[in-house]
């Protein structure tokens, strides 16, 4: 919880900083960047959350890795949070800038996700669908799952519709395994 608050409070302070830059979009574009090497990177979140390595080494690879791919900005803000000893909790605080982000924009995130590559056409079909429901604009993060064997989820708003055909196998597994069939001998 405490991590939680943590993400929400430099996140909030982010979002302060954009807004008054008015580089909101910009540094939007610069925390999905860093979330996602910092989703991607295992050694990355190690060297952060190790007490040994010195701030400075950790503010050197900091700015090695983003200096020529986010603005001023952001760079000045991560640069804070390393300084700060946040450096683990980059990936969170990013996260809940992009929560904040999508909040005053009245932006939607929902996940689909399918066995095979979705269309132009159809990803068109699925944010309409979702902004018709939800009444706000639909920010689409598509997935590939083979496990589902067919069909789809769709998650969005704390909803998932599950049209996979791996659940279908899964209440069927469970409807034969109740043995309705009573002998009457």
């Amino acid at each position: 919880m405490q991590d939680y608050r943590i993400n929400i409070n430099y996140a909030k302070a982010l979002f302060l900083l954009a807004a008054d830059a008015q580089m909101q979009d910009q540094v939007a574009q610069d925390a999905r960047l860093v979330n996602v090497v910092c989703s991607e990177n295992h050694e990355l979140n190690v060297v952060f959350s190790n007490p040994v390595i010195k701030e400075a080494k950790k503010i050197a690879i900091i700015t090695d890795l983003f200096q020529n791919h986010v603005s001023k900005l952001t760079m000045v803000f991560l640069q804070f949070v390393v300084r700060k000893k946040r450096s683990v909790n980059l990936k969170g605080i990013t996260t809940a800038y992009l929560d904040l982000y999508r909040e005053s924009k009245n932006v939607i995130l929902s996940k689909f996700t399918s066995v095979e590559a979705m269309g132009e056409e159809s990803m068109e079909l699925v944010k309409k669908i979702v902004a018709e429901y939800t009444g706000k604009d639909v920010e689409l993060d598509v997935c590939q799952d083979a496990r589902l064997k067919g069909g789809f989820t769709l998650e969005f708003d704390n909803n998932m519709y599950d049209a996979s055909l791996r659940t279908k196998f899964l209440r069927l597994r469970r409807a034969f395994e109740e043995n309705v069939y009573q002998s009457k001998m």
